[in-house]
C-alpha cells in the first residue's frame, strides 16, 4: 500500500506535464521548451511576464485594425490621380481622441524651459508654435497672434502653427512623461525628478539601455542569482510603445470609423465622411439641421449668420466640439488638417505594402561608444545614425538606409534628361532628380522632405472634409489651419483583449 500511495503522486505529477502541460506553458508558469520554471531563483531567475496585457495610454481610443479601402470617394475635381482606390490592411493601434491642443503644447514649453531653459534655451525656442501663421494682408488677425496659443480661453482649442517636425518631437517629449509616471504610480520611482537638467532627464529608450538611473536606482528586485536589484526592461511590459503621428493609412482607416458601419465582415456603406450619408448636417431629431463639422460653408460664410452660429466656429473650434465618430474620436473632418507621417508621392498607392501601408521609412543604427553603450546626446536621447554602405555590405535588410523616395527618385528608378554626365554610384537619397550645373532643366517641389496633410480644416470647403483627400506640405512648414493627434502602436492581440 506505502508503494503505491508513492508513485500516485509520480503518476500525477507525470500526467500534468503530459496531459495537462500545455495549460502551465500557455500561463507562462513554465517552458514549453525545456520544461524549465520560469520566475524561480532556484531555476537561475530567467523572468517571464506571464499575463501581458497593453494598456490603454493617456488620451487615446483603441483603433481595432482591418482591411479597408483606401482612397478617394468622390471625384477627381483636381485631377491629380494621386489617390487612386485600393486594397490594404492597417492592424490595430491607438488613436488620440482629440487633437493635440493649446493647453498641451504649453505643457510641452514648460517643461523644456524647466529643463533646458538656463543652458539650452535654443531647445525651446525651437519648440515654439509659429504664431505669425495668422498674419493675412487683408484681415485683421493680430489679435490671433497675440491671445490664440497663450489665452485661456483658447486652452482646448487645437495648436497650430506647429510643423512636422515640432510635432515629432512634442511625441517623443509625451512617450517619456508618460511612461515616467507609470513608473512612479508602480513605485519603481520614488518620485518624479524635478530636477532634471539638460541631457540627464528621463527619456525611455536611455531608461531602457541603462543609460538614465534615477538617484533612487534600480530598485526593482532581480531573481539573477548575482544581483539584487535590475533596471525595467521592455520585457517586464510595463512600459507603452511610442506615441508618433499616424500613417496616412492609419489615419483614414480611423476618421472612417467603419467599425460602426459594418455587418460581420461586409461593409454596408462606402462612407464619404466619417459620418453616414452625403449630407454634412446631423439627421438626429436633437441636433436636426447643426453642421456635423467646422469647415467653410461658401464664400464668406465661415460660422452661420448671427443668432445661429451653426458650427460655432469662425476659425477653429474646441477640439472636443460635434459628434465623434464610431471610434470615439472628434474632428476627423474639420476643424484643422493634420500631419501624417507619411512622405509625399503621387504614386505612392502603386508602390506601397498591402499590409501597414507606409512612405518614409528611414533604417538607422544606434551610435556605441568604446564600451558598447549608447551613445546619450544633448537632450538625453539615444543617438542614431543612418545605415552606411559599409553596414550594408552583406545584409540583405539594410541594403538601403533611406526608402523615402523608393521607386520615385531613388538612384535606381531615376530619370535623366538631356546629355547630363552623372554617375548613379554619386547619387545620394537626397537627389531627388537630376539638374544640371545651372540649374536650368527642370525641378521638384515633391523631395524626401514634403509630408502628407489630411482632414480638411476650418478654411476649407467641404471637399476637403472627406478622409479619402490627401494634400501634402513642406515638412519645416506651419500654416493657421494645420494641428496633429498622435498615434501609438498596439503590441500583441489585435483584438483589444
Amino acid at each position: 500500500m506505502r508503494i503505491a500511495l508513492r508513485i500516485i503522486p509520480a503518476v500525477i505529477a507525470a500526467f500534468l506535464f503530459s496531459g495537462c502541460g500545455q495549460n502551465l506553458t500557455e500561463s507562462g508558469a513554465y517552458s514549453s521548451a525545456t520544461g524549465w520554471k520560469y520566475n524561480t531563483p532556484e531555476n537561475g531567475g530567467f523572468e517571464v511576464e506571464t499575463s501581458p496585457r497593453q494598456e490603454t495610454g493617456p488620451g487615446l481610443a483603441f483603433i481595432q485594425g482591418g482591411t479597408f479601402t483606401m482612397g478617394r470617394v468622390q471625384d477627381d475635381v483636381l485631377y491629380d490621380w494621386n489617390n487612386i482606390q485600393r486594397r490594404v490592411t492597417v492592424s490595430s493601434f491607438y488613436m488620440d481622441k482629440t487633437e493635440v491642443s493649446n493647453v498641451n503644447y504649453r505643457e510641452y514649453l514648460y517643461w523644456l524651459d524647466r529643463v533646458f531653459g538656463v543652458n539650452n534655451k535654443q531647445v525651446v525656442l525651437n519648440a515654439r508654435p509659429d504664431t505669425l501663421v495668422w498674419r493675412d494682408v487683408m484681415s485683421y488677425n493680430e489679435p490671433y497672434m497675440e491671445y490664440y496659443f497663450r489665452h485661456p480661453s483658447y486652452n482646448e482649442y487645437p495648436v497650430v502653427g506647429v510643423n512636422w517636425e515640432q510635432a515629432n518631437d512634442y511625441s517623443i517629449w509625451r512617450t517619456d512623461r508618460v511612461n515616467e509616471k507609470i513608473l512612479v504610480d508602480k513605485g519603481y520611482f520614488e518620485t518624479i525628478k524635478t530636477d532634471q537638467m539638460d541631457e540627464r532627464n528621463f527619456n525611455t529608450e536611455a531608461y531602457l539601455y541603462g543609460r538614465y538611473v534615477p538617484d533612487d536606482g534600480n530598485n526593482i528586485p532581480s531573481l539573477h542569482p548575482r544581483q539584487d536589484t535590475r533596471g525595467l526592461r521592455i520585457e517586464d511590459g510595463v512600459l507603452l510603445p511610442k506615441y508618433r503621428l499616424p500613417t496616412e493609412a492609419e489615419w483614414e482607416f480611423a476618421a472612417l470609423g467603419l467599425i460602426g458601419n459594418s455587418v460581420d465582415e461586409r461593409v454596408v456603406e462606402r462612407r464619404i465622411y466619417p459620418w453616414n450619408g452625403h449630407v454634412l448636417r446631423n439627421s438626429n431629431p436633437q441636433h436636426m439641421g447643426e453642421m456635423r463639422a467646422n469647415f467653410v460653408r461658401a464664400k464668406g460664410d465661415m460660422m452661420g449668420v448671427a443668432g445661429s452660429l451653426n458650427d460655432k466656429g469662425g476659425i477653429t473650434t474646441p477640439v472636443r466640439s460635434y459628434w465623434p465618430n464610431d471610434y470615439g474620436l472628434y474632428c476627423m473632418a474639420g476643424n484643422v488638417n493634420e500631419w501624417v507621417l507619411d512622405v509625399y508621392r503621387p504614386m505612392t498607392y502603386q508602390d506601397v505594402s498591402g499590409f501597414r501601408p507606409f512612405r518614409g521609412n528611414v533604417f538607422k543604427k544606434i551610435v556605441l561608444d568604446a564600451n558598447g553603450s549608447p551613445v546619450i546626446d544633448s537632450l538625453g536621447r539615444v543617438m542614431r545614425d543612418t545605415i552606411t554602405a559599409e553596414d550594408a555590405e552583406g545584409r540583405y535588410n539594410y541594403r538601403k538606409a533611406d526608402y523615402r523616395n523608393f521607386k520615385d527618385g531613388d538612384p535606381r528608378s531615376i530619370s535623366a534628361f538631356g546629355d547630363l554626365d552623372f554617375q548613379v554610384s554619386q547619387l545620394g537619397t537626397e537627389d531627388m532628380y537630376v539638374y544640371d550645373p545651372d540649374n536650368t532643366d527642370y525641378s521638384s517641389l515633391i523631395t524626401d522632405e514634403v509630408r502628407v496633410i489630411k482632414g480638411g480644416s476650418w478654411r476649407d470647403r467641404a471637399y476637403w472634409l472627406s478622409p479619402g483627400e490627401r494634400r501634402f506640405l513642406k515638412q519645416s512648414e506651419a500654416r493657421d489651419d494645420l494641428g496633429f493627434r498622435c498615434a501609438m502602436t498596439r503590441v500583441g492581440s489585435p483584438t483589444g483583449n
